[in-house]
Order: C-alpha cells, then sequence, then structure tokens
C-alpha cells in the first residue's frame, strides 16, 4: 500500500508527483517508456518554449476551457517562470512575449527537476506499462513481471493521441471507457494541412513564409508558416488550425500592411512588358515563396480590383489535416462532466487525471506546457487533501 501513484512521467505527471510530495505522501511514478518525459524533450530541441508573459485575460482566453481558469490562476505564468528559476534555470522573454530557458534546451531543466524530486523521496520506476484494473489495484508489465499496486489515490497522467512513439498512445481510452468514464473523440490541434502541390513548388520546400497573414473564418492571425513536401506546418498555421480543421475556409492575406485600394491602385497597369513574376516583385514587392503560392492557387490570375482582393484574400486548397499522431497536441481527452473539481474521476473515486487527457485545446507558444504543469498540480494538490479526508 502506497500514497499515491502516478502514472505517466510527462510534466504533468511530474508536477502532481511534486505537489504530493510537498504535502508529505509517499509517491510511487511509473513510466512506460525506458526514460521520463520524452515528449517535454522532444519539445525543447528546438527551444523549450515554457510560458507566455501576457495579460491574464488574454493568456486564459487561449484556451477553449473555461474551466482551467481557477487552475491557470493557481499556477499561471509568473508560477512557471518561478518554478523554472526555483530549479536554477534562468529564463528570459522573448520579444513576443515567450519565456525561454536560457539554456533553451528542456534536458538541464529536466535533469534539476528529477534530482530534486528523488531528493525528496518520490520513485521513479521505468519501463512500467499500464495494463489496466484488477482486483481493486492496478495492474502493471514490469521488466521483473506483472505487478498490482494497490495506492490510496492514483493519479493519471498518461498524455493525449499524438506521438505514439514517444508516450502518448491513448492506449488508456478503452480502460476508462469500460469503466463509464466520457471521453470526447481526439482530434489533430496544433497540426499542418495536406496540400497537392504542383512540380514547380518543389523548389520551395522547406521555406518559410513570412510576412502574410493567415485569415480562417473570422480568425486573422500573423505568424510564420512552412512549405513542406506534404503541404503547410508551422505556428502561424497551428494557431488557426482549430477553425480550420471545424470547417473555416483558410486564406491567406499576402500584404496584410496594405489595403485592397493601395493595392489595386499599384496592379492598374498591368505587368507591362516584364514577366508576370517581375511585376509582382516591383509592384507589391513580394518576395519569391509568397509570389510562388500566389501563382499556384491564384491562376488563372484576374487584373484590376479582383487582382487586389487576391492578393488580400488567396484561397488555401487544402486534403485536411496531417494524422493525428503528427500534431503537436489533441483536442479532446475526458470530458470536464467526468470530472469533479479536484479532477477526479466521478466514475472512479480515487482516480484523477490531468494533462493531455483531458478535454481542452490551446494553440503553441507555451500555452500547452502551462496548462500540463497547472493540471498536475491541481490533481495532485486535490489527490493529497483526498488521503487526507479518508485517514481523518
Amino acid at each position: 500500500m502506497i500514497d499515491a501513484l502516478v502514472i505517466g512521467a510527462g510534466p504533468a505527471g511530474l508536477m502532481a508527483a511534486e505537489a504530493l510530495v510537498a504535502a508529505g505522501r509517499s509517491v510511487v511514478v511509473c513510466e512506460a517508456k525506458p526514460s521520463p518525459a520524452r515528449k517535454f524533450l522532444m519539445a525543447g530541441k528546438s527551444g523549450l518554449n515554457l510560458t507566455k508573459e501576457e495579460p491574464f485575460k488574454a493568456f486564459v482566453g487561449r484556451y477553449d476551457a473555461d474551466w482551467l481558469r481557477p487552475m491557470l490562476e493557481a499556477f499561471g505564468p509568473k508560477e512557471v517562470t518561478d518554478w523554472a528559476r526555483g530549479l536554477g534555470q534562468e529564463v528570459f522573454t522573448g520579444s513576443t512575449g515567450r519565456v525561454f530557458p536560457e539554456a533553451m534546451k528542456a534536458s538541464p531543466l529536466l535533469r534539476a527537476w528529477l534530482g530534486r524530486l528523488a531528493a525528496s523521496g518520490v520513485h521513479l520506476r521505468i519501463r512500467w506499462r499500464w495494463l489496466g484494473f484488477e482486483n481493486g489495484g492496478l495492474a502493471f508489465d514490469t521488466p521483473g513481471g506483472r505487478q498490482v499496486l494497490n495506492p490510496a489515490v492514483t493519479i493519471l497522467a498518461l498524455g493525449g493521441a499524438s506521438w505514439a512513439r514517444l508516450g502518448s498512445d491513448a492506449a488508456w481510452v478503452p480502460r476508462l471507457a469500460e469503466k463509464s468514464v466520457a471521453i470526447a473523440t481526439f482530434k489533430p490541434a496544433n497540426v499542418g494541412f495536406r496540400v497537392d502541390w504542383s512540380a514547380h513548388m518543389t523548389r520551395y520546400f522547406g521555406q518559410p513564409v513570412k510576412g502574410a497573414a493567415l485569415i480562417a473564418g473570422h480568425q486573422e492571425e500573423r505568424g510564420e508558416f512552412v512549405i513542406s513536401i506534404n503541404g503547410l506546418e508551422g505556428g502561424g498555421l497551428y494557431a488557426v488550425s482549430r477553425a480550420v480543421r471545424e470547417g473555416a475556409e483558410l486564406r491567406l492575406d499576402l500584404l496584410p500592411d496594405r489595403s485592397e485600394e493601395e493595392l489595386a491602385a499599384q496592379l492598374s497597369t498591368g505587368p507591362g512588358k516584364v514577366s508576370v513574376t517581375n511585376w509582382f516583385r516591383k509592384a507589391l514587392r513580394l518576395d519569391p515563396v509568397r509570389i510562388a503560392l500566389l501563382q499556384e492557387w491564384g491562376r488563372p490570375l484576374p487584373r484590376g480590383n479582383a487582382l487586389a482582393r487576391l492578393v488580400k484574400a488567396l484561397p488555401v486548397p487544402h486534403q485536411g489535416p496531417r494524422p493525428i499522431d503528427e500534431a503537436i497536441s489533441v483536442a479532446g481527452g475526458i470530458r470536464r462532466d467526468a470530472l469533479t473539481g479536484g479532477l477526479e474521476l466521478k466514475a472512479l473515486p480515487g482516480v484523477f487525471a490531468c494533462g493531455e487527457m483531458l478535454d481542452w485545446e490551446a494553440p503553441t507558444g507555451g500555452y500547452l506546457l502551462t496548462a500540463c504543469l497547472a493540471t498536475g498540480q491541481w490533481a495532485g494538490r486535490a489527490a493529497s487533501a483526498d488521503i487526507r479526508e479518508r485517514t481523518a
């Protein structure tokens, strides 16, 4: 018998363990992979974006789930920053408000965190794969054979359904569904979209598109994205991916700082004796990548005012989102109405859940990691309180 079992050693699970051990609980963390926090480490390879420094109203407004608000109030951008500094990792804020550790990578922060957890008494067991519930306990496939644990409380932090090779394989879904836990179907979030390119676009694969705005329904976002062999991907696109996934038409404003009237005046004379490419370059100061997109999706090119409208709202024909396993994150998961205010599963008293297992969605830019940490801490504190009530 142990006080608390945490299944999953990603950011949400480790934060839950930290909250539990801080409350004086004995904690075991079980991780199926040979090492913890693999998706966290992967996210940090190109620069670990911890959180976003902005007014809280704007910050919390980037989430699609209002019920996360108290958790983000308890552990929001300031708390994430203080937590990283408490692990000896100084941070800095970029020009867009994104907060990064000075080392940029995730590995120094993770090493410091695991060291602190071990020193606090948290026991990490790797290659322990959860098999499901068994005779009132939780069964695991382990290097030493099948094991069954009987904790006072359990926190599930098993991730979503993207990047299965890093551990988020959603194998837990049928195990909870058979226990009558309501689960919303997973959908890809922060994901690229498939495009069937013509041959002339090959030269632009891997190149970023800068200076454009993406329009999806009533949403407009500025941000860089990339042309890939499979279609379009990158942070600017991810910001509108939810709206596009739900059916909004995707368009590009190739010159968001210039009005349609201004462009119409500049395009009124036509190309004359120069090539269309040179005309766009000289008249509009478009770079080769945006000119290529205009020609890819705008032909046959109209003239005059119609061409100006096309530059300001170029339709993006796509074949839907890339597969869910390629998505940065997911929408869907354990529904809000299946949880108590402390993130305990109503159908399974004593079992809590956190992180990407829960049904919420947010863009990249520090929002994902902050919510994983916040829900992990919230679940850990609630589980500790549950133990206290049981033993009072």
